[in-house]
């Protein structure tokens, strides 16, 4: 006999929320239930989050509160659901964002399907040549401090399940679990690591910002990633004009923009030359600045073009020697290339787009630390660096893909 439940979840759809959730990885939630420990009962496990949610007895648990630090300094709280809890929300995820993924704005990048941060960072670069100004800004804390009130409305406009709206609401609710064992009220925001907060957010700032904009400013073209924008303006009193009434906006939405990250930036290059207090900015990772460089024809000029940030590059660095290469002797040259190869190959196809030269220097720091390896490794080596790039050389002739910063997709050697 078929069981009757007053909302109509398929059990299809939980199983395939679970296998998304599964791809995506990510430890356990407050419970301590990993996906090792919830496979040994998967289809018992996966019926209780059809059963829960198909007669409106789900509730979740308390969000594990994380502190990750920031690329800016200081920290950032993350909030985990259980598993069990992001199955939910991805299964909410799965009924929403079709529905609403067609009235975005074109030029919202964040958390989109078939839209990426290079997408938005190649659009930026392209309108910093059209317009002279540009507003940089950042909402201070929004997955934190985004109106339960005034996203509920925004949601009971696009969703008419009553299950949804129902465990939307729950979900906002949900305490923050700490260390301690202590549970902190939330009366405003959608945890930054919950599998539903990323649609959330981007519906709220539809109506908040992408749709104002559009209204208020047709003129003023933008690119936002979630909390991180670019507004472009034709001239100083135009962005002035801008970021007050912009400033004013986030205020009315209960947010408030981050003073230390917005500013009104000069595209300064060969052909603006007039003096002003910012001339570049940094979005997405990259820098916007004018630089001395050839353009397309071939001759010199300043161009304000896209960079990999100073920051992003220290990051890299960073990354690469915390993975401590030179102490790893017992491995073999391919099983290094193995470990490192992911990470240099995603960040040379994201930071590699836009002037190389900018990231030369950190793969360098790659080269050395393979250099260093094989000081290590062979004894023959040790104290003798120029034997150990020869014979680096010779591998890099023999096997010239075998590392990922050896060749660029189009077939050009970084390394010399």
């Amino acid at each position: 006999m078929k069981e009757s439940k007053p909302y109509n979840i398929s059990k299809q759809a939980v199983l395939e929320a679970y296998k998304l959730v599964k791809a995506n990885k990510g430890s356990a939630g407050i419970d301590g239930v990993d996906f090792d420990k919830f496979e040994e009962h998967l289809k018992n496990n996966l019926y209780k989050v059809w059963n829960r949610m198909s007669s409106g007895s789900y509730f979740p648990s308390p969000v594990m509160a994380v502190e990750i630090p920031k690329k800016s300094g200081g920290t950032r709280r993350l909030g985990i659901p259980t598993i069990a809890d992001r199955i939910a929300q991805m299964v909410v995820k799965m009924y929403v964002e079709p529905n609403v993924e067609p009235i975005f704005h074109k030029d919202s990048y964040g958390y989109r399907p078939n839209k990426s941060a290079i997408d938005a960072v190649g659009q930026t670069r392209k309108r910093c040549w059209k317009y002279d100004y540009v507003i940089e800004f950042d909402i201070r804390g929004l997955f934190d401090n985004i109106d339960h009130e005034l996203l509920m409305k925004v949601v009971e406009k696009h969703v008419k399940e009553k299950w949804i709206r129902l465990y939307i609401e729950r979900w906002l609710e949900a305490p923050f679990a700490l260390n301690d064992g202590t549970e902190i009220e939330r009366m405003a925001g959608t945890p930054q690591g919950g599998v539903i907060s990323p649609l959330l957010a981007n519906m709220f700032m539809h109506y908040a910002f992408d749709i104002w904009m559009d209204r208020s400013f047709p003129y003023a073209p933008f690119e936002r990633y979630a909390d991180d924008a670019v507004i472009h303006c034709r001239t100083e009193t135009e962005a002035e004009k801008i970021l007050k009434a912009l400033d004013e906006r986030m205020r009315i939405c209960k947010l408030e923009l981050h003073p230390q990250k917005t500013k009104i930036v000069y595209c300064k290059d060969k052909d603006r030359t007039k003096e002003y207090s910012n001339v570049e900015f940094d979005f997405l990772g990259y820098t916007f600045k004018g630089l001395f460089i050839k353009n397309r024809t071939g001759k010199l000029g300043t161009n304000f073009i896209a960079s990999a940030s100073k920051k992003s590059n220290q990051l890299f660095r960073d990354k690469i020697k915390a993975l401590e290469i030179h102490k790893k002797t017992g491995c073999k040259i391919d099983m290094i290339a193995e470990n490192i190869n992911p990470i240099v190959r995603g960040w040379i196809n994201y930071f590699g787009r836009y002037n190389v030269q900018a990231i030369k220097y950190s793969l360098d720091c790659v080269e050395r630390r393979l250099v260093r390896w094989a000081m290590c490794k062979f004894k023959r080596f040790r104290g003798h660096r120029r034997m150990a790039e020869k014979w680096l050389s010779e591998v890099r002739k023999r096997v010239p893909n075998l590392f990922a910063h050896w060749k660029y997709r189009n077939g050009n050697v970084v390394m010399s």
